[in-house]
């Protein structure tokens, strides 16, 4: 199979993975939203920075490490295994000591007992990552796929049962913990790997010499990505925190399973392609194909946020629409962010990398200390200018190594967000003119709907690369099938 048609194949099975978890994940959580207050997802939003900390931890630099190393074998996996499990059980330790500090910063008593039991899942985590990142490298996502589905499934019921019966924030505690618990067994029995009770210091010192500074990029990611939880948890209220994160949460949706699915297929990939050029190529595709299906969705739902949020979260949730609506920004922009940093990892510059971020994260700080003092609308509105600045940043060194310059990366995905602002328009002139008295259903389908059909019928008329570049590979994905089936019959 060529790597073309990995790719393809990489991405058919990692967007069908990713799509049907999220899908599975984001239905659980609107019905919880529906059963929950906002503030008990505020409670555990305050916290969510361990578990971040933990996925850091398995998804960080010596697990990819492992990924680049061509000639990997049973030793290189049994390493990093044993020092990802120990450093997760040490920090377990650290944060089980801590928990009534933590509590007492919040000034919230339930949470000293909320942080023991939610901090479990990533020690539970800590388990499967070397497996995980096995099947990444294998590009066997139907396997990952198949595993992960019921897990998320399972963690689901177990939420949803528990929000019905009363235990309001530790439902979304164990729903967390039965998810994780599932996810690893189900590996430990199917993937086909164990560890060996192996540590080589060399390799060790091989994979840590290159993943140290991705892990510690990951960490501060980690960090920071959850700062504003801190902040918000610590200067404003728990409602605050769990109206603010409902909105980044159902605004990084569509992103997120976009992007996350790619990543775990282009970084491989990236990483076998040797020549620069090829590699600009590779990006600059991706890229485009991202911006051409998350442009669009991230327009018209900031556009038709109102009745979106009725519809789904209940008006109990209407306060967050304003903050929705002003992290469209952030969404938009956090796919280029990524896949430009993903491109300095494949070219081992991990240092960079740390660098970049260290970075970001000091002027996220500052710009939280300026705004804080205003209230949390400017804190959002400065969250969406860090990452104007942040995408700047990323760009310009990833494009310093492909040839492939910030002003060039912006005339390749400009006209798709322009042909999706101008659908927009006609989104935003439908709802002030027609859809008004329409129920909240109505206009989200009719906005929708027009928007779409406007927004495609543009991209088809000015013949844009992106939508010429995934007609070309679909009618090319079924000419094939149907000429396997002709040769089958």
């Amino acid at each position: 199979m060529s790597l073309k048609q990995k790719t393809i194949t990489g991405l058919l099975w990692t967007f069908s993975q990713q799509f049907s978890v999220q899908l599975v994940t984001f239905v659980v959580q609107i019905i919880l939203a529906r059963i929950l207050a906002p503030a008990e997802f505020g409670l555990l939003a305050m916290i969510t920075i361990f578990n971040a900390i933990g996925i850091a931890l398995m998804d960080g630099g010596m697990t990819s490490s492992l990924i680049r190393t061509v000639d990997a074998d049973n030793e290189d996996y049994s390493t990093v295994f044993f020092i990802n499990l120990g450093v997760s059980i040490f920090i377990y330790c650290i944060l089980f000591i801590c928990a009534p500090l933590i509590s007492n910063f919040y000034n919230q008593p339930i949470l000293s007992g909320v942080v023991r039991l939610y901090s479990l899942s990533f020690v539970i985590t800590a388990l499967v990552g070397v497996q995980t990142t096995r099947l990444t490298k294998e590009m066997r996502f139907k396997t990952q796929m198949a595993m992960q589905i019921p897990s998320v499934i399972a963690g689901g019921i177990v939420g949803i049962v528990l929000a019905y019966l009363g235990y309001g924030v530790w439902s979304l505690v164990w729903m967390n913990l039965a998810e994780s618990i599932l996810f690893t067994a189900q590996h430990w029995i199917f993937s086909g790997w164990y560890p060996t009770f192996t540590i080589n210091k060399a390799k060790l010192k091989y994979h840590f010499s290159f993943g140290y500074k991705l892990t510690l990029t990951s960490l501060i990611n980690a960090v920071f990505s959850n700062l504003y939880n801190i902040v918000i948890g610590k200067y404003f209220s728990v409602l605050q925190v769990g109206l603010y994160n409902r909105a980044y949460t159902v605004q990084l949706f569509p992103v997120s399973n976009i992007a996350t699915a790619l990543k775990k297929v282009t970084y491989p990939v990236f990483a076998s392609i040797t020549d620069d050029k090829k590699l600009k190529l590779a990006y600059k595709k991706i890229m485009q194909q991202v911006m051409f299906w998350v442009s669009p969705f991230i327009i018209f739902t900031g556009i038709l946020a109102k009745p979106l949020f009725i519809v789904l979260l209940t008006d109990k949730w209407l306060p967050a629409v304003s903050y929705y609506q002003i992290l469209c920004v952030v969404g938009l922009l956090w796919p280029l962010q990524l896949y430009n940093l993903n491109i300095l990892a494949v070219k081992g510059r991990s240092d960079l990398l740390l660098k970049i971020n260290i970075i970001r994260k000091i002027t996220l700080v500052i710009w939280i200390v300026i705004s804080i003092s205003f209230g949390m609308t400017a804190l959002v509105i400065m969250q969406a200018v860090n990452a104007v600045v942040s995408y700047i940043y990323s760009s310009y060194y990833s494009g310093r190594f492909i040839d492939y310059s910030i002003w060039s990366q912006f005339k390749d995905i400009a006209p798709l967000i322009l042909t999706a602002t101008a659908a927009g328009l006609f989104v935003i002139a439908g709802e002030y003119f027609f859809y008004d008295n329409l129920s909240n259903l109505l206009q989200l389908a009719i906005g929708f709907v027009t928007g779409y059909a406007i927004y495609f019928l543009s991209t088809f008329l000015l013949k844009l690369e992106a939508y010429n570049d995934f007609k070309n590979t679909f009618i090319n994905m079924v000419y094939k099938r149907k000429k396997i089936k002709i040769i089958g019959e």
